[in-house]
C-alpha cells in the first residue's frame, strides 16, 4: 500500500513512521529540501527529530504530483495557515476516494472554520465523505520513539474511520474512532488556548494547585463551545478533550505551554517567537479565532479572553491571570 503524508515537520514525520509499519511505500512531502535530503539519505529529519531513526520504507519529496500519485490515504500535517493553501496546490493531484486525514488542531482565522470545514471548503464535494480527523494527547517525539499512546480518529462515515485505524494501530499506537467530529476538534483546538494560560499561571509562580483551577475551568470552556455547536458533551471528557488538553497544559514539549511561560516573564511574543524559530503557535492563532467565536456565538470563554488580551492587546499576564483565578472564586462564592 501506498501513502502520502503532506507536511514533513514533526508530527508529519512521526506520523509517517507509524504509517511505515503496515504500508509498503509513505512518501512525505515538504518545502525544506535540507529535511527532503536528510529522511532520503539519512534516514533522519535532522531537523525536527534528531536522533531518531525513520523507516527506510519513507521516501520524502518536493513534489506534490510524486508524493500523491497512487496514494491510498492522504494525510494531512501541514500547520493549519497554510492548509488552505498546500491543499489548493495538491488538488489536481488528489486522488479520487481516499481518506484525506488532518492532524492540524486549530481553527481558521477569519472563518472561524474547524480543519474539516476547511477541507471542505477548499475541496470538491466528491472528496467530503472521505475527509477524517485525528486527535488526542500525542506529542509528535513521543510518538516517534514508540511511547505507548492512544487518540481519536473521528469521521462522519465510519468505513473511512475504521480504515484510518487500521492503518494506524501499531503496538503502541492506539486508535479509537468516534463520529463527532465538531467535539474532537474543539477540543484540540481550545486546548492549546488553555495551555497558554497555564504556562502563564507555572511562569508567575502561582503553583499547582493553580494549574488545576485552569484546567478544569479550562474544559468547562471547551465543553460550552462545544456542546454549542452541536458536540457530545461525552466526547469532552475524552482523549480528544480532557487527553489532549492534561497532557498539553502539563508537558513542557508543548509550544503553547512555553509561550505562556515566556509571557509571564515579560518578553514580547514576537521576541519569544523567534526564539523558538516558529512564525506562530496554534494555541496563539486559535486564541484569536477563540475570541471571535466567543463574541459571535454568545459563548463566555474567559480563561480564552484573557489569552487573547495577552497576545493581541498588550495586556500584562499577571493581570490577566489574576483577573482568571478571581473569577474563578467569584463563580465558586456565587455557587
Amino acid at each position: 500500500m501506498r501513502v502520502c503524508v503532506l507536511g514533513s515537520g514533526p508530527f508529519g514525520t512521526a506520523l509517517a513512521n507509524v504509517l511505515a509499519v503496515h504500508c509498503e511505500q509513505v512518501w512525505l512531502w515538504g518545502r525544506n529540501s535540507q529535511v527532503v535530503a536528510s529522511v532520503n539519505e539519512r534516514h533522519e529529519n535532522s531537523a525536527y527529530l534528531v536522533g531518531i531513526p525513520l523507516s527506510p520504507r519513507i521516501r520524502a519529496t518536493l513534489s506534490l504530483s510524486e508524493a500523491l500519485t497512487g496514494a491510498e490515504l492522504v494525510v494531512s500535517a501541514v500547520p493549519s495557515h497554510v492548509t488552505r493553501e498546500v491543499m489548493g496546490a495538491a488538488l489536481p493531484h488528489l486522488p479520487q476516494k481516499v481518506p484525506i486525514l488532518t492532524v492540524s488542531k486549530a481553527l481558521e482565522n477569519g472563518t472561524l472554520f474547524m480543519m474539516t470545514q476547511l477541507l471542505e471548503d477548499c475541496l470538491p464535494e466528491s472528496f467530503h465523505p472521505y475527509i477524517a480527523l485525528m486527535s488526542g494527547p500525542s506529542f509528535a517525539q513521543e510518538l516517534a520513539q514508540q511511547r505507548p499512546t492512544t487518540v481519536t480518529l473521528a469521521a462522519r462515515n465510519e468505513e473511512v474511520a475504521r480504515f484510518c485505524q487500521r492503518l494506524l494501530h501499531t503496538p503502541t499506537l492506539r486508535v479509537y474512532t468516534t463520529t463527532d467530529v465538531v467535539g474532537a476538534q474543539i477540543g484540540g483546538a481550545l486546548k492549546n488556548v488553555i495551555a497558554i494560560a497555564v504556562g502563564m499561571c507555572e511562569g508567575l509562580g502561582f503553583g499547582f494547585n493553580t494549574r488545576a483551577i485552569i484546567i478544569t475551568s479550562g474544559l468547562e470552556e471547551i465543553t460550552r463551545l462545544a456542546v454549542h455547536h452541536g458536540a457530545d458533551p461525552r466526547t469532552l471528557v475524552g482523549l480528544s478533550g480532557l487527553g489532549d488538553l492534561v497532557l498539553t497544559c502539563t508537558g513542557e514539549l508543548s509550544r503553547s505551554w512555553q509561550v505562556g511561560f515566556a509571557l509571564a516573564q515579560n518578553r514580547s511574543l514576537e521576541e519569544i517567537l523567534r526564539s523558538i524559530k516558529k512564525p506562530m503557535i496554534e494555541g496563539v492563532k486559535t486564541a484569536h479565532s477563540a475570541h471571535e467565536l466567543s463574541r459571535r456565538t454568545g459563548v463566555v470563554l474567559p480563561i480564552c479572553h484573557q489569552v487573547y488580551c495577552v497576545t493581541y492587546q498588550g495586556k500584562s499576564a499577571h493581570a490577566a491571570m489574576t483577573e482568571v483565578v478571581a473569577q474563578q472564586f467569584a463563580q465558586l462564592s456565587a455557587g
